[in-house]
């Protein structure tokens, strides 16, 4: 095992932004799988995704991070649910199910979340010697911060983001943003997430829920980290 190097994973329509921390270097790169991602050793990854979920979608991490990120909750995805992709091809189909069962329906925005969760969840569960946390960067910026940040869609938010970051050692992240990006199909959002994912793999200076984590069917964690 890697005693220093840790990697934070943010989620594109073609693969994931992967970024690492060993000591003073800082590296990324845009694998399109997961195995792929974390095939190197390394002492712990935080990845920008639901891991561990119950069968109608609620979990105490997300209203914890939800009511963190007061007023901007929607911040936080909810509803992850594995019958939705284990059992339906179709979010209509899916969403049948869903009202049938008296539960919430998956946005589209979710549904299409559908196949990352997946894959997420089935490393985990396969993989569960090596250390793979949820980590949310909206959470790990509002730290960095100490204040909610705008939109990361604005210029604003974006360049708060980006400058936080640049304090915190990513001193190459404008180059990450500009022609190390380009052609990858991953937006400059993604970087910025997938870098403050990997400060929270690092650091872990908080979690929500706090102490031992609540566990779902498959006996997976599910606690966000900051």
């Amino acid at each position: 095992m890697h005693p220093q190097r840790f990697i934070g994973l943010d989620g594109f329509s073609r693969g994931w932004v992967a970024v690492s921390i060993d000591g003073d270097q800082r590296d990324i790169a845009f694998p399109a799988d997961i195995t792929t991602a974390l095939a190197a050793p390394f002492s712990r990854a935080a990845i920008d995704i639901p891991i561990g979920m119950t069968d109608d979608g609620t979990r105490v991490c997300d209203r914890i991070a939800r009511d963190k990120l007061a007023p901007h909750r929607s911040r936080v995805f909810t509803g992850a649910r594995r019958w939705l992709w284990e059992n339906h091809a179709d979010p209509d189909e899916a969403n049948l199910e869903a009202t049938r069962r008296g539960q919430p329906r998956a946005s589209r925005q979710l549904w299409h979340l559908g196949r990352k969760i997946m894959e997420v969840d089935a490393f985990v569960r396969a993989h569960r010697d090596l250390d793979v946390r949820e980590a949310h960067p909206e959470l790990v910026f509002l730290r960095l911060n100490g204040a909610p940040l705008p939109s990361k869609k604005t210029e604003q938010g974006a360049r708060l983001r980006r400058d936080l970051l640049v304090a915190a050692g990513f001193s190459a992240i404008d180059d990450w943003l500009t022609h190390t990006r380009r052609g990858t199909g991953a937006k400059p959002d993604d970087v910025l997430d997938a870098c403050a994912v990997a400060l929270a793999a690092r650091d872990c200076a908080g979690c929500v829920p706090e102490g031992a984590p609540p566990r779902d069917a498959q006996g997976v964690a599910m606690q966000i980290w900051f």
